[in-house]
């Protein structure tokens, strides 16, 4: 019904929309995505039209190209064979004229039909979309943003076009209003190509079958909605998840670094993109399929940094861990949760080769780990135990730096300058008197940072935290994991967390793995492992939990009060 080839739309500047190719049938819904200013309302209202910029490619609707059509042809077409539902309810309805009377004036601009018919047929619609009697007849200034929302819809669906763009349908209404506006949408688009323009991503979810993501003008990533929500394969459209908060989420909000430009060369997205290279600043990466995917990048979307393959690791006559397989990738949190001795600390060490893995095969960014200091620059572990990484006969210039020392970086001057970085980094002071302090003139909350400072100092890729909280009150360990949160937005750090605090998993971790007798048991994102968990130890787990949660009223003592 609509295919979008290669749209480019420009207002004298850089390109607002660029080399934009989309696919639309009849019956479908398609959701495009992303921050304001990505491009959504521009891609809708040059389908429409209605850009007073310059567009180049092609819009084809109906098997005719729109852009090649004249302009007179094209106004008959709007409100006819296409409609829009504006964003900006206030000005898309005119303030001297009731809802009834510009959905009549609507139909008659379109149709031959007797005034008493068009108002019948009017009468129809706002009654199909909840406004009925004194309601239909009021003025915009009259109605709730609810009901201008309806009389919006009615308004874009008097001709009964066969195209439907609704540009941010649901915006300032109320969870409530939200959900009736979007259970009626998805009654009424049934027939229809529908293309949803929002930010929105739970109204996404729920009216589309297939998702788009915008990011400077480019569509970045672009698959069936359920997939794309449950696993996204670009590094935006994750950043652009984790910054929604919709209730299936279990992770604490996260952001986006820096703010979206335009003209940028190359690929769009790599100002703020953690794992950029130089190819991404030298060439606009084209959308290629990756598991029943479009994803543009030139890295294949997130990176799997870290595989661990059928790993197995024994003591003796006692496997501690059995065929585990992990693959953690760039910039998310893996927890790996379990009971004391379930094998989680085991599995960690083995990775860092301080006890050898038997069997199994474990690889970096592709190749297989080999224990050189090339490797131990791009992962570091943080211990359960401060006193593991902090020597009590160092003080914390020397802890900290000695990483650096051992990998050769820099001169005196400047490892001093990366010390005082990092340490500002995890919150701590950075002055000379700090630097001259041991360990035993430290807080734990202080050692625990600075040996997470000692582990970030050589800028590694990926950090194995091992119960790195466990030892702290609970004001100073969400300070920890704030912190460390904080730190992998900036650098898209990779953190495998090892906890035994299903709850604390729940606010950090973007996947849980659960491991019982060295097995990993059951893996995958973290809300659907809490909220639908599938083996009987992790269900075990999440009541144990929920067993602890306070009640949230006090419960009456006497049974008689009412």
């Amino acid at each position: 019904m609509l295919e979008i080839k290669g749209l480019n739309i420009t207002y004298g500047g850089p390109p607002v929309i660029s080399g934009v190719d989309l696919r639309l049938d009849r019956g479908e819904a398609l959701a495009v995505i992303g921050e304001s200013g990505a491009g959504k309302t521009t891609l809708g209202l040059g389908v429409m039209g209605l850009v007073k910029g310059r567009c180049t490619g092609e819009i084809v609707f109906g098997g005719r190209n729109l852009l090649a059509m004249a302009e007179d042809e094209r106004r008959r077409m709007r409100g006819r064979d296409m409609a829009m539902v504006f964003q900006n309810v206030d000005d898309a309805l005119h303030p001297l004229y009731t809802a009834l009377d510009q959905i009549v004036e609507a139909i008659l601009t379109h149709r031959r039909l007797e005034r008493a018919a068009a108002r019948k047929r009017a009468e129809d619609l706002l009654r199909r979309v909840g406004l009925e009697g004194s309601r239909a007849a009021a003025y915009p200034h009259q109605l709730s943003g609810g009901e201008r929302q309806r009389a919006l819809i009615a308004m874009a669906l008097a001709n009964d076009p066969a195209l439907l763009i609704l540009d941010e349908p649901t915006a300032s209404l109320d969870a409530l209003t939200k959900g009736e506006i979007t259970a009626l949408i998805k009654g009424l688009i049934k027939d229809k190509a529908a293309l949803v323009i929002t930010h929105d991503i739970s109204t996404a979810a729920r009216l589309t079958g297939r998702m788009a993501v915008l990011y400077g003008g480019r569509i970045v990533e672009c698959g069936p909605t359920a997939e794309l929500l449950a696993d996204p394969r670009h590094p935006y459209t994750r950043g652009l998840l984790r910054s929604y908060p919709y209730m299936a989420a279990t992770k604490d909000l996260q952001g986006i670094p820096g703010r979206m430009e335009r003209g940028v060369p190359g690929c769009p997205f790599h100002p703020r993109c953690t794992q950029k290279i130089d190819l991404c600043r030298r060439e606009t990466p084209v959308p290629e399929s990756n598991g029943g995917r479009l994803v543009a990048c030139h890295r294949g979307g997130i990176v799997p940094l870290l595989e661990i393959k059928r790993l197995s690791v024994s003591f003796g006559p006692v496997r501690a861990v059995r065929e585990a397989v992990i693959t953690l990738h760039e910039g998310e949190t893996l927890a790996l949760v379990g009971k004391s001795g379930s094998g989680k600390t085991t599995l960690a060490r083995a990775v860092m080769g301080l006890v050898p893995a038997g069997e199994g095969e474990i690889r970096l960014e592709g190749g297989k780990i080999d224990g050189s200091r090339d490797f131990y620059r791009k992962v570091q572990m943080v211990f359960q135990n401060p006193g593991e990484s902090v020597s009590h006969r160092m003080n914390v210039l020397q802890a900290v730096g000695e990483p650096l020392d051992v990998q050769g970086i820099g001169n005196g001057e400047e490892r001093l300058a990366l010390v005082r970085r990092v340490l500002d980094e995890v919150e701590l002071p950075s002055d000379d008197g700090f630097l001259k302090k041991y360990p035993h003139q430290l807080s734990g909350g202080e050692v625990q940072r600075v040996a997470i400072a000692r582990a970030l100092v050589l800028n590694p890729k990926v950090l194995i935290a091992d119960e790195p909280t466990s030892a702290l009150d609970a004001s100073v360990q969400a300070k920890i994991l704030k912190l460390l949160l904080n730190i992998q937005e900036k650098r898209g750090l990779a953190i495998l967390l090892i906890t035994h605090d299903i709850a604390l998993a729940r606010k950090v971790s973007d996947r849980i793995a659960v491991m019982l007798n060295g097995r990993i048991v059951e893996e995958g994102p973290a809300g659907r492992v809490l909220s639908s968990p599938r083996h009987g130890f992790t269900k075990k787990l999440v009541e144990a939990v929920l067993s602890k949660c306070p009640p949230t009223q006090p419960e009456s003592q006497d049974s008689s009060l009412p």
